[in-house]
């Protein structure tokens, strides 16, 4: 509301000064909504109030009153009573008129109190993106608290999957020493509760309850929509995002974890708690002996899955290519799967293992797996070598034996010679080996040689070519005169 000075200054300054609705709520240091809705008005005082037109409800409005008083009935169900009373109007200004005289109910929580090394609230919260590698993945963390004391364990993934959810309950045990929670309370994530109806049994996921059979502890799922049940793991998840990540700045996903162990042991855990007005490493101390300690044999937290191979050798997973050994390939594998590590099986025995990438498009290989790809081509190469240099002639075998008795490699002597036989020909090449044979030289330097000289160029003797001049042909010469030697034999 303004002053009557201020509405006759706004009317001033459009009327006489001719400013606009900016300009005079510039000068006014006013919203302009306010200035518009003053221009409008005829005149400062207030308008009359709109005419409320009568309505076929007015006369049982206390009566519903009343009724919903005494029950909480539903606007269909008061259209039957109120039709019973005489009532002609519809059912919208009903159910309308119901819904603003309603009371509004707020539903009330009950404290939750708990023993020592009773239960543990589990949850996963979310923390964006981050860089890793060529790709960006979201960025998630697991969080396990401790009811009684609250002390809790925070651990940063690149995933939310069974193997992901089995590991970082497996790690917040030892964290917490090796032992185990008699309960570990949940939401319905896949990971943990497959189905929990309003009215029937809970369906738990057959891994996780596995893995809390064998380390002791029993699961504890919330109500279907009802988080407030697992309210301290709620307010750890915000703690965490006001205190641990408001202003944080890490580049790479390998820096999250060591950062958030050191904020735990020296910021987390040693705070003086809101609720219980104690550190929860101090309350800690207590409630550690109430709890059980983990099986000495710890659980294979690993997810196995089935992996064929491709004619490659390789197995894919998340996009990533692995390698595995040649005599793998076209075949079916068993996959183990962990937070960290790829392993392949066949059967029991173990084929490939590879650390887990999150990248995205990437090749992994394994030097062994091409080296023993390598020798089986080698040997294979070979083999088509030595079948060629046989049938170049029945004695061949024989020269073959002799060349490995004889000397280092004989592999590059039957390459040696098959190249000769490329040069020569195959029935060159055979001669020449019968005769080496023969001649007891075990060597393709002697297959060479005796190729070379048998077949070196010499050529055929043709019509002999006069070059001079026709008429030089023609010349006749006088017959020599003999008489100077006969004078020198005087």
């Amino acid at each position: 509301m303004i002053s009557y000075e201020t509405f006759s200054r706004i009317r001033h300054l459009r009327d006489k000064e001719k400013l606009s609705e900016r300009q005079i709520a510039e000068k006014l240091a006013l919203d302009r909504k306010t200035v518009r809705r003053w221009l409008d008005r005829k005149s400062f005082a207030p308008e009359p109030a709109e005419r409320v037109r009568p309505s076929k409800l007015d006369g049982y409005k206390g009566q519903i009153q009343a009724w919903l008083e005494r029950h909480p009935y539903t606007a269909a169900q008061l259209l039957i009573k109120l039709r019973e009373a005489g009532y002609t109007g519809g059912y919208t200004i009903v159910k309308e008129y119901v819904g603003a005289v309603r009371p509004k109910t707020r539903e009330a929580f009950l404290t939750l109190h708990f023993a020592p090394g009773q239960c543990a609230q589990v949850d996963w919260g979310s923390a964006g993106v981050i860089q890793v590698g060529n790709t960006r993945r979201a960025l998630s963390f697991f969080v396990m608290v401790l009811c009684y004391s609250r002390r809790m364990y925070v651990e940063f993934t690149l995933g939310q999957a069974q193997d992901q959810w089995l590991s970082c309950h497996q790690h917040a045990f030892e964290y917490f020493g090796g032992v185990v929670p008699t309960e570990v309370m949940v939401d319905n994530c896949k990971t943990a509760v497959l189905s929990h109806p309003d009215d029937g049994p809970v369906v738990l996921n057959p891994h996780y309850a596995d893995f809390a059979r064998h380390c002791g502890f029993a699961v504890t799922p919330c109500g279907p929509r009802r988080p407030n049940e697992k309210g301290r793991v709620e307010n750890a998840v915000g703690y965490i995002r006001k205190n641990f990540l408001a202003g944080l700045h890490c580049d790479e996903f390998a820096e999250m974890n060591p950062a958030v162990r050191v904020w735990l042991d020296t910021v987390a855990n040693q705070r003086i708690h809101g609720e219980t007005r104690q550190r929860p490493a101090e309350l800690f101390a207590q409630e550690r002996a109430h709890l059980q300690p983990l099986p000495a044999r710890p659980y294979d937290t690993a997810v196995v899955k089935t992996a064929p191979v491709s004619s490659r050798c390789r197995v894919t997973f998340d996009t990533n290519r692995y390698s595995v050994p040649s005599r793998y390939a076209s075949r079916l594998l068993t996959l183990k799967l962990t937070a960290d590590k790829l392993r392949l099986y066949d059967g029991d025995q173990l084929v490939a293992e590879h650390v887990r990438s999150y990248e995205r498009h990437r090749d992994y290989e394994n030097p062994d797996h091409v080296r023993e790809l390598i020798a089986l081509r080698r040997k294979a190469e070979k083999s088509r070598m030595l079948g060629r240099f046989l049938k170049l002639s029945p004695n061949a075998r024989v020269y073959h034996e002799q060349l490995g008795e004889r000397r280092m490699n004989a592999s590059h002597h039957v390459q040696k010679i098959l190249a000769l036989a490329e040069v020569y020909g195959p029935e060159l090449t055979r001669r020449a080996l019968d005769d080496a044979h023969q001649l007891g030289a075990y060597s393709c330097e002697y297959i060479a040689n005796l190729l070379e000289q048998r077949h070196r160029f010499t050529p055929e003797p043709t019509e002999l070519k006069l070059t001079h001049r026709p008429e030089a042909l023609a010349l006749e010469l006088p017959p020599p005169n003999l008489s100077i030697y006969e004078e020198d034999a005087r």
